[in-house]
Formats: C-alpha cells, structure tokens, sequence
C-alpha cells in the first residue's frame, strides 16, 4: 500500500510539473481568479478503512437473507416466509414450526400448493380456507388441514369470496362464476361485456341503405329472417334453466376498472373507463447495450405534461336481470367544486389574464393501488350494504359512500378534502361486524387515526388520537378489538398496539425500540412479529399476546461476517427547525474517536434520502443499507453523517408531508441549512467542508441545494435525479404541483434547471441510462443548460445498462468510488 502511495503521488506532481513548464509565463487575471487552490493527496481509495468499498457495494447476499412476506400456517404453529435465494433473484419458500429451533426449512416444491394462502379468504363460519395458487384455486379444510384441488386450467382467475349460500364464487376476466363445493357445480353469475348489446339487424346507415332495404324484398326476407332467430335465441336464454344469463353490456370503447359481486351474489357495483394509453408513441428511451447488438428501443410511460384525466362511470348492477343503474357523483359533496381556482387565478395573471371560475363535475373514480387492504369496493357480511372509497382525479378530495339501493343513488359518508393532496396511504376502511357502521382510517386530524361512523346515527367516533400515526389495522373474529401499529413513542419507532371498538386506552403489546410490524395469528393468541433496528435487518419473533410475556426470536438468518463489522449505529436527534415549530428528524453518525472539543472542525456528508415521502431518519433497518454501510466507512475516515427527513418525509403528519405543495426543493432546502447549521453548533463540524449526495428525489435536492444555497456544500453528487419535475409521471408530480398546464408556476418554482445559473459548488451527476423512472434524458436536458451557462465545476458519469434501482455489483461500486472521491477531493 505504501509504494502504491508514492507512486501516485509522485505521479500527480510529475503532471503537475509539466503542466507548468508548458503554460504561458502570465496567466489572465480572470482565469487566475477562478482556479480553486488544491492539494496535492493520495487519491480517495488509498485511505485506509475496514470497511472496503469492494465489500459494502458487493451483491448484499453476504449480508444475509431476510425473511421476507412472513404469515401464519393455517393452524398457528408455525410460520411461513420467503427468502432470496443465494446468488440468484429467485425466491423460496421456508416453513418454521414455533417449536423447532434454525430458519425453518424450504418447502418442496410439490407442496406449495399447500402453503400458498397467505391471501386466501375464510367462509362465513370459518371452516375452510380458499385461495389461489398458479391460477387455480385450492380450499383447504380447516378442522384437519387437508387441501382439495378445485380446478386445473390456465385461466387467470381471482376475486376469490364465499357467497353467503356456501358457493364459492371468483373471476375470470369480466366474468364470474360461483361454484357449489359439494358437487362441484359451476354457473356463470354474471358477463360484462364491454360493446354494445347485440341486434338481430341494423337500421339503415344512411339514405341509400333506407331505400335498397324498402325496394328489394331479397333485403326485406333476410332482415326479418335474422330478426326471428335472434328473438328466439333470446327467448331461449330467457326460459330454459340450461342457458348461461344474459350478459351485461356497457358499451363500446370501455374498459372494467374496477368489478366486486355482492357475497348474496345479488348485485355489483362495476364501474368503467374510456381506455388510455399509458405512453404515447415518443415515449421511447435507447437501451444502447443489448443482446443483439443492435440499439433498440423500450416503451416508457408518458410525462406529468402529457397526462389525461381519468374518469370512471359507476353502476349497480342487478345480477339476475342485468339491469345497471348508473350511480351519479352528484350527491358527494363537492363534486364540481373549482378546487384549482386559486391556483389558475395565480397563473392566469402571471400571463396579463384574468380567470374566472366555475363549477364544473371533475372527473372522479374507483382508484384502485391505494393502501385499502380490503378493496375499494366493500361489502358487508351478509351483501346488503356496499361501501365506495371514491377519489377526484385532481386527488384534493377522497369520499366514502354507500350504495342507496332503493334509489340508486350514492350517500356520502366520509368527505375528506385537501387543499394539497390526498395521501394514498392511510385510507383502510371496512364494515363493522353485524352494525350498520363503517371504520375508517383518515389524516383529518392532520395524524393518521382511527373512527368509527354509525350509519343509522351519524356520530362519528375518534378512537385514537394524538401525535402518531395509526396504520395496518385489524379487527379481530369477534369485531370487539382493533389491532394497529403506531410510533406513539417517538417518530421513529414503531410499536403494535390494540383498542377495544367501544375506546378508551390504547394498549401497547411490543416495545422492541426499531420498527415492528405484525400478523394477528389465526387463533388471535399471538402476535407474528417482523422487527428491526438501525443495525439489525428485518427477523422474525414471536409474542404471545394475553402473557405479556417478551417477544421471541425465530429466525437469525444476518450472517456472521455482517455481525462482526463494526458499524457506526446512528444517533436519532431532532434539529429544530427555523421555520416550523416541529423538528427536523435525523439521524447522526459520528467518528470512532470524535472529540466534541478538537480544536479542527470535523468534514461531514448530508445524505437526502429518495422518494420524497419516506423515511429514513428511524430506529430500524434502513432501506438504504448501502448507504448505512457507506456511511460507517465516512466515519471510520472521520467524518460526521447526517441523514434528515425534511419537510415533505413520511411518519410526522399531513403538515409536514404537504409542506412542499407547490413549491418542491423550497422547504427542503430551508432543512438542509438547518442541519448544517446545527452540526457546525452541536457536533464540531466544520461547515466550509461539507458535502451532500443522495439518489432521485435526493438527487433532486443535491441540485436544488447547489444551485439555491451556493457555498453550503462544498460538493455534492446528484444520482439518477430529477431536473424536471413536467418529465416526470402523473400518479406521484401531479398531486404536488397539480398539472403543467394548470401551475406552471410550481413547476417553475420547483424544477433545479431553472436554477443552474446558481452552480458554484463541485458537482457530480451519476444517471443511469436505461431508467424508466427519472428518465436519462433529465440528466442530458441539465448537462445542455450547465454547458450553455459556461458552468466548469461538474461531471456526468453515465451508467449504460443500470435502471433506475442499480442491479450490477459493478455499477454500484463505480457510482460509490465516483462519490467517494469527490468528498475525499473537495472536504479534506
């Protein structure tokens, strides 16, 4: 290592030196003044660390493999989870009995379809247990555990339910089917059929056609022969008990969004859509490495600018005469509400316009992907009642409504609005067991927490309250008792907890100090726990949950060689804030051998977390674990760490979440001053040498930091960032800077290439080429407008067959090297 040293270091001065004896004798003043001073050093690779950048950006197998999907056996003695197979992205299946010690063991692969119920659904007595494996269905029998096959084909088939009569019912496209488990007796229920309904002839398209059907009797026998056989082929299906029902048809050009049959098998709600692309015909990106050596091209998904409004027509759906009603979005409040005006009024006079506002229906629908276990379409037990979780488009207004069968008309139930955007997660709800009552998850409080509306009454019940998030809600067999996890501690831990439906106190269960999630065992006596800590990957424990008694660890599948390293485990601290009252959370690591007194200020590296609504900054096992790992190799080189979750993270509320509505990049930045200022108080940090890097929406901020606050960071590495926010997709830019044509404005406001005059600072762009998310033309649009400004102090690195989540060992150590090297250039 030492000759390698001198080696280099005799290298860069000998460049140096003939550098000096060619240049002219007198530089110009202006290019004098521009050349930062540097130092001479041994480059980043040759400090010397235990932690081995070949080692932390290796395949993270060496790490382990945690148990991954963990659920209940049918009968609650053992568990169920996956596990990455060792060198490859296969998954296997583990089986671990409560009672026998290891990680379990793998289940073969010729019972699987035994195992394969995690998502399966009870009847109404709870006897027997349906699901679907390799797209056919299974029911175990719960009294001895047997499995019976049920069919054997390759049609797709889900929306598995028990009817109330004992049949079971499921679908197959547009279709559903019930079947009598007894003698195995299958019948169609109920067809949609997107096209209009079918007619024996069809009446004269124009004058031409009128006149040759009124003149040649040949016309006239064949219309009314085909007419007579269609009128009897109806009648036929109408009165023999042989035929299939008629279908339900919803017209031309349509597509099923959403379908959910009544468990009496009585009704459906069905609603529909106009069909939309999800691209258009440019949306293509060059994949340049190929098999064929070829360059190709791979459909993308079109950007937030080119995006259409979607709208769904809903109907219920008498399943024994077909007959649909359309349910009209009239009765929910707000419906037609010019939610937008404010904004439009904003952007029209930016132009010299004037907006006027007026009420217009906005398109609404069933959306389907929010985090809604039981569906969005929920039925009560019995099929008598049906409740809607129901959203605008523009996301400013999330309903629950139930189905007014006598009328056809929908009740709004629950209306939850918000001037910036309606979160996806948070939003469960479902019946209450044998009452006419819904529960419901909603942020009205500004925190997740859990109510209870009684129909007949109206009067809504809070069962929870305070400064926490309530989520992954159960209610228990007998309807008396609701389980959740919640970080009621602290922001960044997370417990499970339970409530009894009538309220009171909350009862904490676990307090494992990390992040604990759980399944409710069949027999409702224990808690199947999924825990981890800041140093600790995902494993597995058990609690029984009346006892009291401490959970029990069933897996300890971490690897020694991960154990044994000796990781810097971080410190949570919360940095106030000089803008809102709540505190900026983050997490701290500091060097082996910090001295809070030493005289020479410590380098530090602020690293800003992706996603944007996510956290990062909590007590468990990071998402980012090579980051984690990457960042006990700064302070094994004596750096200070910092990780924040600013304004717009998950885990504190809705006013922190909306807090950059409209304005992206500006209250982030304002929280990244904080912390710096903070570390340069609080933790010996010198702030001329600090530097920044994090991946999409961190890249994001590195370049809004960069460019806003020149001089906070002495470097900093945007990888596979965004540059422009009307690039982006529709689901995630649209809910916070509403849609280009509406808020230009906030794209304006919000985009880091509008800004790149700012660069003053070292800067570094990592972008993959083949990303489908942030796409690499971010990256080129950027790279064009800091060569137009003149801009000097960066560098692109491009990585020619990585996605937006990097896959190659390789490609990871390359992009870390890159970091590394800039922080070791420009912070020491």
């Amino acid at each position: 290592m030492k000759r390698k040293l001198t080696v280099a270091i005799t290298a860069a001065l000998f460049s140096v030196a003939c550098a000096s004896s060619e240049a002219p004798q007198q530089a110009s003043a202006e290019y004098v003044e521009q050349q930062p001073t540097r130092h001479v050093q041994a480059p980043a690779e040759y400090r010397d660390s235990v932690f081995k950048m070949t080692q932390i950006m290796a395949d993270p197998d060496w790490l382990g493999r945690a148990p991954e999907g963990a659920y209940w056996s049918w009968d609650s003695r053992s568990v169920l989870f996956s596990r990455k197979r060792e060198g490859s992205p296969q998954r296997d299946l583990f089986e671990r009995p409560l009672t026998a010690g290891g990680n379990g063991s793998q289940v073969a692969l010729n019972e699987l379809h035994t195992r394969a119920y995690q998502n399966g659904v009870h009847n109404q007595n709870r006897t027997q247990l349906a699901y679907v494996f390799q797209r056919n269905i299974f029911v175990k029998n719960l009294a001895d555990g047997s499995v019976r096959q049920l069919t054997r084909d390759t049609q797709n088939k889900n929306s598995l339910q028990f009817l109330t009569d004992g049949r079971l019912s499921y679908r197959v496209g547009n279709d559903f089917y019930a079947m009598d488990l007894g003698n195995g007796f299958t019948e169609l229920l109920l067809s949609l059929q997107t096209q209009d309904a079918p007619t024996a002839v069809q009446d004269p398209s124009d004058i031409l056609a009128r006149e040759e059907i009124d003149l040649i009797e040949y016309n006239r026998i064949q219309r009314q022969q085909r007419q007579e056989r269609f009128d009897d082929l109806q009648a036929l299906a109408a009165a023999s008990p042989a035929a299939a029902p008629q279908a339900v048809y919803l017209g031309r050009n349509l597509n099923v969004a959403e379908a959910s049959l009544s468990p009496n098998g009585k009704r459906a709600i069905v609603a529909v859509t106009e069909p939309q692309s999800w691209r258009g015909d440019s949306d293509l990106m060059p994949r340049y490495v190929t098999e064929t050596g070829r360059i190709e091209n791979q459909n993308v998904r079109r950007r937030v600018a080119d995006a259409k409004p979607v709208h769904h027509t809903l109907y219920l759906i008498d399943v024994a005469t077909g007959e649909k009603s359309e349910l009209s979005y009239e009765s929910l409040p707000g419906f037609d509400e010019d939610v937008l005006a404010s904004v439009r009024a904003e952007n029209y006079a930016a132009e010299g316009k004037t907006y006027e506002s007026k009420r217009t229906p906005r398109a609404i629908g069933v959306i389907s992907g929010w985090s809604a276990p039981e569906g969005n379409i929920v039925w009560n037990q019995d099929g008598s009642a049906v409740a809607v979780m129901l959203r605008a488009w523009d996301n400013k207004d999330r309903w629950i409504a139930t189905v007014d069968f006598n009328t056809q008309d929908l009740v709004s139930q629950h209306r939850l609005h918000d001037e910036a955007w309606i979160n996806r997660d948070f939003n469960a709800f479902n019946w209450m067991p044998r009452q006419n009552a819904l529960w419901y998850l909603s942020e009205e409080s500004n925190y997740s927490h859990l109510y209870i509306k009684n129909l007949d009454s109206g009067n809504v019940q809070q069962l929870t309250s305070g400064r926490y998030l309530v989520d992954n809600v159960k209610l228990n067999n007998s309807g008396d008792t609701f389980y959740f996890q919640a970080n009621v501690k602290h922001p960044g831990i997370y417990d499970i907890f339970r409530i009894s439906v009538n309220g009171g106190d909350i009862e904490q269960l676990t307090d494992m100090n990390g992040i604990t999630n759980y399944q409710l065992s069949p027999n409702e006596t224990r808690l199947l726990l999924t825990h981890s800590s800041a140093l600790q990957p995902n494993e597995l424990y058990v609690k029984e949950i009346a006892s009291g008694a401490q959970a029990t660890r069933l897996t300890e599948t971490v690897s020694r060689e991960f154990q044994e390293m000796p990781w810097a485990e971080p410190e949570i601290v919360a940095v106030p804030s000089s803008h809102v009252d709540d505190p900026i959370y983050s997490r701290v690591y500091l060097p082996k051998d910090y001295d809070a007194n030493r005289a020479e200020g410590y380098p530090a590296v602020v690293f800003i977390h992706g996603a944007g609504y996510l956290q990062n900054a909590h007590a468990g096992w990071s998402n980012y674990f090579r980051e984690f790992m990457y960042h006990s190799k700064l302070t094994d080189l004596g750096y200070v760490v910092l990780d924040l979750d600013f304004r717009g993270s998950a885990g504190y509320g809705r006013d922190w979440r909306t807090a950059v509505y409209r304005q992206m990049g500006t209250p982030e930045v304002e929280d990244l001053v904080d912390v710096v200022s903070w570390m340069g108080e609080h933790r010996n940090v010198d702030v001329e040498r600090v530097g920044t890097y994090g991946g999409s929406y961190g890249g994001f901020l590195t370049f809004m930091a960069l460019f806003k606050e020149p001089g906070l960071f002495k470097a900093g590495a945007a990888l596979r960032p965004v540059t422009d926010w009307a690039h982006y997709n529709t689901g995630y830019t649209s809910n916070i800077l509403n849609l280009p044509q509406d808020d230009m404005i906030a794209y304006r406001r919000s985009s880091p290439i509008y800004f790149a005059e700012g660069l003053e600072d070292a800067l570094l762009i990592n972008a993959p080429m083949v990303d489908d998310n942030v796409f690499f033309q971010d990256s080129v649009r950027l790279v064009q407008r800091l060569i137009e400004l003149e801009k000097e102090n960066f560098e692109t690195a491009i990585f020619p067959v990585e996605p937006h989540g990097f896959v190659q060992p390789s490609s990871w150590l390359d992009e870390y090297r890159r970091i590394h090297k800039l922080f070791e250039t420009n912070l020491n």
